[in-house]
């Protein structure tokens, strides 16, 4: 039963290729990897016990049929701030957002909640809400690759709206913008010399102005992130989010948006720097296991955790 369960989450092995290997029906293997399961997981008295750090996200599950495609998933990062191990999956509940996070931390013991320090998550408003409501004492903490993300995404946006500003068409090969758009996201400490070339012709053009403004806030809000020394860092991305509250062009719609957002959140975004090492990185990557599981063991996780159907 052991070797069946470790073979499809550790191996990622097929149900059906480790019932080929035992010489056992589907079902048969696929009714032992749940009872493993249950027995080590959902069973466990203890594997709430000493959870001081962790993180939340969503999951898609799946992307076809009725109901809801998504799950939170739970994950105690305790290990990883504390350098014992890896994160731990702690729970998966059908849906996503401030009811069901919420839900589920009411559904925890007294000493439970009051042992959480710090919660990892993205930018989803309702896990923050929740948070804020059932953990009281707990520090959010945004995740640095969503922090970085938001501002990609407002450079991206503000070179394709250039673009079409300045050429009535979408991005075309040939086109100064398009073709930098990889060169864009790239750190500046890390450019070519072509690449940093490439950019210089590029900011060259007055009509590009408003892209070079978008990608010197990635910039610096990526240089926070790589900066050694996390008051340094800390103190560089305090002075971003500052320069975006007012004062912005009008045209710089992208900026004025992500300035928002920076502002709103601005206390998780900054608490990083405080607590450096807690990332939902590891979150993310207990959810690559997890889509692993949705292709090729039949959703077997997904019945332990929550007793859904399917």
């Amino acid at each position: 039963m052991l070797w069946a369960l470790k073979s499809v989450v550790i191996d990622r092995m097929s149900i059906a290729r480790v019932a080929a290997a035992l010489a056992a029906s589907w079902h048969t293997v696929n009714d032992a990897v749940l009872t493993a399961g249950r027995q080590l997981l959902i069973e466990d008295p203890t594997r709430f016990d000493g959870v001081k750090v962790i993180g939340v996200d969503e999951h898609c599950w799946r992307h076809t049929g009725k109901g809801s495609h998504y799950v939170t998933v739970v994950i105690d990062l305790t290990p990883v701030r504390a350098g014992i191990g890896p994160a731990r999956l702690l729970d998966m509940v059908p849906g996503r957002s401030k009811a069901v996070f919420k839900t589920w931390l009411d559904a925890q013991t007294q000493g439970f909640r009051e042992g959480i320090e710090v919660v990892a998550m993205d930018g989803f408003s309702g896990f923050k809400t929740a948070t804020s409501e059932e953990l009281p004492e707990a520090v959010a903490v945004m995740d640095p690759f969503h922090v970085v993300a938001l501002a990609g995404d407002a450079l991206d946006q503000a070179r394709q709206r250039v673009q079409r500003e300045t050429t009535g068409h979408r991005g075309r090969s040939g086109d100064p913008l398009y073709g930098a758009r990889r060169t864009l996201r790239t750190g500046a400490d890390l450019l070519t010399d072509p690449q940093d070339r490439k950019l210089t012709a590029v900011f060259a053009a007055d009509e590009h102005v408003e892209v070079e403004a978008s990608w010197r806030i990635y910039q610096k809000i990526v240089a926070a992130y790589r900066c050694p020394s996390k008051p340094m860092g800390k103190q560089i991305l305090t002075e971003v989010i500052h320069s975006l509250r007012r004062g912005i062009p009008v045209k710089l719609v992208e900026l004025k948006k992500l300035g928002r957002t920076l502002n709103r959140r601005a206390a998780d975004i900054l608490a990083y720097f405080d607590r450096p090492g807690t990332s939902n990185g590891p979150t993310e990557a207990v959810e690559c296991r997890c889509r692993h599981s949705t292709a090729y063991a039949d959703v077997w996780i997904m019945p332990t955790f929550s007793g859904c159907p399917w």
